[in-house]
């Protein structure tokens, strides 16, 4: 069966910073994009960060320059690195894996970013 499970999340002031991983039971981990979505309170899921099996790597427009994803495929682990946060980055954050018709995501972990 497989697992993605995210940690790292937790409450932080602004201004700080976190770092969440994803560790994923997955057959060739190495071929799968994978991406970090979040969901606040009320509001739709949406895509913060996605790297392909390449390394390519793509955010949204409003964590550009703050946050990096990156991957450690001997490690089937993937990370978001989240720097100078701000308290609109407040969600659960989840971890997506897909590779053609094959779509896993984590069970997610909590930020909370206040003072």
């Amino acid at each position: 069966q497989v697992q993605l499970v995210e940690s790292g999340g937790g409450l932080v002031q602004p201004g700080g910073s976190l770092r969440l991983s994803c560790a994923a039971s997955l057959r060739a981990f190495s071929m799968y994009a994978m991406g970090w979505y979040r969901q606040a309170p009320g509001k739709q899921r949406e895509l913060v960060a996605s790297i392909t099996s390449r390394g390519s790597t793509d955010y949204e427009d409003s964590v550009k320059g703050r946050f990096t994803i990156s991957r450690d495929n001997a490690k089937n682990t993937v990370f978001l690195q989240m720097d100078s946060l701000k308290p609109e980055d407040t969600a659960v954050y989840y971890c997506h894996a897909g590779l053609l018709r094959n779509d896993y995501w984590g069970q997610g972990t909590q930020v909370t970013v206040s003072s």
